[in-house]
């Protein structure tokens, strides 16, 4: 992820932490490592991004090569509609007569 290194700056936040009590020779320290929230929210959003991007890619060729599917598709040619009312009207005239 050169691209992503170049844009943060190698950025790592996975040190990040709150000391809420320090070390002492009894207990050990308590803290909160927010930084690992962090980098995985950055990583997550990161690959939600690219993923978002790839399907949005793969749908754009989908519908490109549907289009082109139905423009090569003609209709069958078959009689307009005037041309059916002409054949309607001469077969009721034949069957009054």
């Amino acid at each position: 992820m050169p691209i992503i290194t170049l844009l943060t700056g190698a950025a790592d936040f996975t040190s990040l932490t709150l000391v809420l009590k320090a070390a002492t020779e009894e207990s050990d320290a308590i803290a909160i490592n927010y930084g690992s929230f962090i980098q995985a929210c950055i990583d997550f959003l990161i690959i939600a991004l690219v993923i978002f991007l790839m399907l949005r890619f793969i749908m754009k060729l989908t519908s490109m090569a549907k289009k082109e599917e139905e423009a090569k598709e003609e209709p069958p040619a078959g009689p307009t509609s005037e041309e059916l009312l002409t054949e309607i009207r001469d077969l009721l005239k034949e069957s009054k007569n």
